[in-house]
């Protein structure tokens, strides 16, 4: 308005190639940064309407679901950005809080924007006593090429050779009620030798090959007419 842009009758006339550039980029990337004059540079970006994220529990375990090195610190305010070298699939948002030296409400905030925008998903805390069986999408692994190449390159042991899709899948089957990942752990030494359990876990997990077993105390309602228990 300052500069009369709109108003004035010669600058109006590249009002149509403008709108045209600008349909086409935000088409095409999402986003579009256009200068239009010395004064004026337009600046849009199209934003996609996703889900509210869930609620971020002090137990959950936030795990990247792309190549850390792939984000900018710069992209994200000062609380993520001092969180995230403390994300690494195992530290739960209360450890993270703590040796990050963030207060845990704001790393609970900051991790429920990272869910929002896809950067991170959220899994159970890994324990050797936790029992873990197989989902129908189990049988993704074998189907699915891509997801074998994924899922090896994930699983496999820093400094292995790479683990074969026949240990993975034989470990994964493994995976049964009453079978805690200590037990794993016991009976397949041979397929665990180039696979990383921890990392097999949470990439089962996050693909939803795997679901976690829980164990809930259930009250028993007594016979009303039955004599309390004595010492």
């Amino acid at each position: 308005l300052e500069s009369g842009f709109i108003s004035n009758e010669e600058s109006k006339q590249k009002l149509v190639p403008i709108m045209t550039i600008l349909l086409e980029e935000l088409n095409a990337k999402g986003r579009c940064t256009l200068p239009i004059d010395e004064s004026n540079t337009i600046h849009l970006k199209v934003i996609e309407q996703r889900p509210d994220p869930p609620i971020v529990q002090e137990y959950d375990v936030p795990v990247f679901t792309q190549d850390k090195d792939d984000f900018f610190n710069s992209q994200w305010d000062l609380t993520t950005q001092q969180i995230l070298p403390y994300i690494d699939g195992f530290r739960h948002v209360q450890k993270i809080s703590a040796e990050a030296d963030v207060e845990l409400n704001l790393v609970r905030i900051a991790v429920q924007n990272l869910l929002y925008y896809g950067v991170v998903t959220l899994v159970s805390i890994l324990q050797y006593s936790n029992v873990y069986c197989t989902t129908p999408k189990v049988q993704d692994l074998v189907d699915d090429k891509c997801l074998q190449e994924e899922c090896l390159s994930y699983v496999t042991k820093q400094g292995h050779k790479r683990a074969s899709l026949r240990d993975v899948f034989q470990l994964y089957c493994g995976l049964s009620p009453g079978t805690t990942v200590r037990d794993l752990i016991s009976r397949y030494t041979l397929q665990l030798q180039r696979v990383d359990e921890r990392r097999l876990i949470q990439f089962g997990l996050m693909k939803g090959l795997i679901r976690r077993l829980q164990k809930y105390p259930v009250k028993v309602s007594r016979d009303e007419r039955s004599h309390p228990a004595r010492l």
